[in-house]
This record gives C-alpha cells, sequence and structure tokens, in this order.
C-alpha cells in the first residue's frame, strides 16, 4: 500500500471469453446429484452441477436445465444462439448431447450466420 491506496492491476481487455463455444454436453445423474460437462470447440471441458435441483428429480427437467444452461454460456459468452440436441441414452442414468449453432452474432468465424 502507497499512501494509503492499493495498487490496482490494470484490466486486460480481452477479445476471447475464457473458454470454447459448447459443442456437446454430457450429463450424469450421480447420488450426490446431477453432474455435467460441457465440450468446447477447442478441445477444453467444463464440468459442474445443477445445484439448483433435487438429486430425484425427473431426467428429463435435469436435461432441460442442462441445456438451459449450455445455451445461455454460448448467448452470454460467445454472441451464439444454438441448439442442444439430446441423444438416447447408452447407460442408464447417462445423457449425451451435441451443441450446434443456429446463429452467431459475435462469433469471430461467423459460424452459424
Amino acid at each position: 500500500m502507497l499512501d494509503g491506496h492499493m495498487a490496482r492491476r490494470k484490466r486486460e481487455n480481452k477479445n476471447r471469453p475464457s473458454f470454447g463455444l459448447p459443442v456437446g454436453v454430457l450429463l450424469l445423474a450421480t447420488p450426490e446429484g446431477w453432474r455435467h460437462s460441457v465440450l468446447t470447440a477447442e478441445g477444453g471441458m467444463l464440468c459442474g452441477s445443477l445445484q439448483d435441483l433435487p438429486v430425484h428429480c425427473d431426467p428429463g427437467e435435469a436435461r432441460s436445465a442442462t441445456a438451459a444452461m449450455v445455451m445461455g454460456l454460448a448467448r452470454d459468452f460467445h454472441g451464439a444462439e444454438v441448439e442442444v440436441a439430446w441423444k438416447p441414452p447408452r447407460e442408464p442414468w447417462s445423457w449425451s448431447a451435441d451443441v450446434t449453432v443456429t446463429s452467431a452474432s459475435n462469433h469471430p468465424d461467423g459460424e452459424g450466420s
């Protein structure tokens, strides 16, 4: 601290969000709750849980909440509208979906426009 003022870092102006555009999603029902992994175009993965849903809620409700979260991420961080298409489950209590861009206003590649 100098003269009662804290030194502040300059904020970097980033042109890109800190994670890539969602391209897929996995949803798992676990004894602790609903877990999700969002796959990104760059090969990254964002993992988390649906904390607002009870552990024993209907799987359709969990898929809807997950799809809404993924659509919000794409819209808020990439300016893209996406569609989430769930696949038939291969194993009980496990679902996967493809995420495709339907329109993009800010996506750098103009993908989906």
